[in-house]
């Protein structure tokens, strides 16, 4: 696990929370041998997983006092602000935060 200050550019980033925000439910709806491989392919793709230390915590709560986002989605925020990263969704609560991070829809 890198630190958010450490993180080369052309990289994609999650942070420790939202790698694991999905994984207990989505055994349950695709079943298991099918989240086996989906999971074995998400291991396989070049994604830095970053802790999720004081400074990014901080910074996501600004965002989630700023707005009406999911915590988890405050985080990946947060990564972004601090890596000057792109956020790629379809997710709506994002449109609030594209003035402070670069938002490629989906």
């Amino acid at each position: 696990m890198q630190s958010p200050g450490s993180l080369a550019q052309d990289t994609c980033y999650t942070y420790k929370v939202r790698r694991l925000y999905g994984m207990p439910r989505s055994p349950h709806k695709v079943g298991s041998e099918k989240w086996k491989e989906t999971r074995s392919k998400l291991l396989g793709l070049p994604i830095e997983i970053v802790a999720a230390d004081r400074e990014l915590s901080e910074l996501a709560g600004e965002i989630k006092v700023q707005h009406k986002m999911s915590l988890a989605d405050c985080f990946a925020a947060a990564l972004a602000k601090q890596t000057k990263g792109k956020i790629f969704t379809g997710d709506p609560e994002f449109r609030s935060i594209e003035s402070e991070v670069k938002v490629i829809w989906l």
